[in-house]
């Protein structure tokens, strides 16, 4: 069974296409950059233990371009993977928010994707792109089954105390207004890797997802038991474009003294601050640049980022009695040495040390990058949330 992936990202669109239940996928692909300058395509065939790598550069405004050009790849080229879209039997679509709604791989249908529409406001950044990437597909794959994995999804887990607010109960009751948590499809494929890498299913794991949108997950016995985004994927970390923590003091002041609409604050806060508002860039590789070349701004924004991922792993430690792994992943995670070894300094008292060789020899896989006097394991695992996609839209049509 043919089942492509497509997995969209604030600015990014990852797609994979897989012969499920095979593990290994047929093609993969990256486009990065999306309605930023230096928009680029990658696009890998695997094929006889060998790959063919496809680069292609250019302006490419938003999402739903960006999808119809991977699609065009999938069937053109040097060697194409696909001879027609009747080739594919279904189409899995990472989506960030579901609610309360969603707990699982869903079949789209014209309700789920009002559904998807009607939570806009709570991932601006996200399930808008998420239903365009739909809609296209729908056009494109007119005979496959289109399957939905929500991001919120894993962390229907978490108890009351942790995704309840200190707000009357009939918002809860009424509105949902309560912490969802995002990046679950990622922090449950790491999360899996290391219990097994561990060989300890009662184990204390904190995921460190770090890309444009970042997040931390407490996951105590292979359950999300807290996570840092909440309502909506804004909370938490400092981000690429999303500030993250705020008192919401600072959102009643701007409204009061400075005029600001409703409108204006979502655009502040999703979409011009983090990295990009205080840094000058929402790529960490642009913000490296700049830290190079002596930028104030750009160095004050990577200390904000590191210091806010410590403050989380104190806190999961505390409300976990302990830790026996943490994970670093995805784009800056996996990639980014400095910040991993910005994020772990000086918290040896819990048990947490980096051998700083180990931590730039790092070059792919499953890696433990921690000092040998470590109590606490510092683990590098590449995401896979394409496979986990895969997996649950295979598992759901079977």
């Amino acid at each position: 069974m043919n089942i492509l992936v497509i997995n969209s990202g604030s600015s990014s669109l990852k797609y994979q296409l897989f012969k499920m239940p095979n593990q290994s996928p047929i093609c993969s692909g990256l486009v990065e950059r999306i309605g930023i300058d230096g928009s680029y395509i990658k696009h890998t065939v695997f094929s006889n233990g060998e790959k063919l790598v496809t680069e292609k550069s250019g302006s490419i405004a938003d999402h739903g371009e960006a999808l119809k050009q991977v699609l065009a790849m999938l069937s053109g080229g040097e060697k194409p993977v696909i001879a027609s879209p009747e080739d594919i039997a279904a189409v899995g679509h990472r989506v960030v928010h579901g609610g309360e709604h969603f707990s699982g791989p869903t079949l789209i249908t014209d309700e789920v994707k009002a559904q998807i529409k009607k939570l806009f406001s709570l991932a601006p950044l996200h399930n808008p792109v998420n239903l365009k990437c739909i809609e296209v597909a729908e056009q494109t794959f007119k005979n496959a089954v289109q399957v939905a994995v929500f991001d919120t999804a894993f962390h229907q887990t978490i108890p009351a105390e942790a995704f309840r607010y200190a707000i009357p109960d009939k918002y809860y009751k009424e509105d949902g207004i309560r912490v969802y948590g995002f990046h679950g499809t990622s922090h449950k494929y790491v999360s899996e890797q290391a219990i097994m890498w561990l060989d300890k299913k009662e184990s204390k794991i904190i995921s460190i997802h770090l890309g444009n949108g970042c997040s931390m997950t407490a996951i105590k016995n292979g359950q999300s038991i807290d996570t840092s985004m909440g309502f909506g994927p804004l909370s938490g970390l400092v981000m690429g474009t999303r500030s993250g923590d705020i008192d919401p003091s600072v959102i009643f002041h701007l409204i009061e003294h400075a005029g600001y609409s409703l409108s204006q604050l979502s655009t502040l806060f999703n979409k011009e601050s983090g990295l990009l508002g205080v840094g000058g860039s929402s790529d960490m590789r642009d913000i490296r640049k700049l830290v190079a070349e002596g930028n104030d701004d750009a160095i004050l924004a990577l200390e904000l980022y590191a210091y806010r991922i410590k403050k989380f792993i104190g806190a999961y430690t505390a409300v976990m009695n302990g830790v026996d792994a943490i994970i670093f992943t995805a784009g800056v995670g996996e990639n980014d040495m400095a910040m991993r070894e910005s994020a772990c300094r000086e918290l040896d008292y819990l048990g947490i040390e980096l051998d700083n060789d180990a931590n730039a020899q790092y070059n792919g896989g499953i890696m433990d990058v921690s000092s040998r006097n470590s109590k606490v394991r510092i683990l590098v695992i590449p995401t896979n949330e394409e496979y986990e996609i895969a997996s649950q839209c295979y598992g759901l049509l079977n």
